[in-house]
């Protein structure tokens, strides 16, 4: 999955700009950090699937995701970061690609072998302001908890 996500990120308009990866980084890292802080705390094995997902989709250094999750990380539940992070993400990803983001973001959630109501309702919301059908996301929902027994 994180590869067909990579290849769209290389597909994109992106250039080579680094302010313009390190942009996209911050609001990637920023969604999926809301997602898992959504019930009241990000345990070791949300941190962990977290960065890396990040470090394998941006291909950069861990310590440069670590610093920036960490941002991340203190700016939690601040009024408007939702806001923010989807309605950027809105103008700048297309459907499929932020198809993709749903299903790391269920990735996340699920990544503690447990799905809260909290969380539930948070990715619901997520796809209501990610203008995602319900269909494309439990569909969603659907290929990754089948990828997780898989493993």
């Amino acid at each position: 999955m994180l590869d067909s996500f990579l290849n769209l990120f290389n597909k994109s308009k992106l250039n080579n700009n680094t302010n313009e990866v390190d942009d996209h980084l911050m609001l990637i890292s920023g969604i999926l950090v809301e997602t898992a802080a959504i019930d009241g705390k990000v345990d070791n094995s949300e941190h962990s699937k977290i960065i890396k997902s990040l470090i394998y989709f941006f291909q950069v250094s861990e310590d440069k995701i670590s610093h920036i999750v960490k941002k991340c990380l203190e700016r939690t539940n601040e009024p408007n970061s939702l806001h923010y992070f989807t309605s950027r993400i809105n103008k700048e990803f297309e459907y499929e690609r932020k198809i993709k983001l749903l299903e790391i973001m269920w990735e996340i959630v699920l990544a503690d072998g447990k799905i809260h109501d909290y969380e539930s309702n948070m990715i619901r919301r997520l796809s209501g302001l990610l203008y995602i059908s319900d269909v494309d996301s439990g569909n969603a929902k659907k290929r990754v908890s089948t990828k997780i027994i898989r493993n």
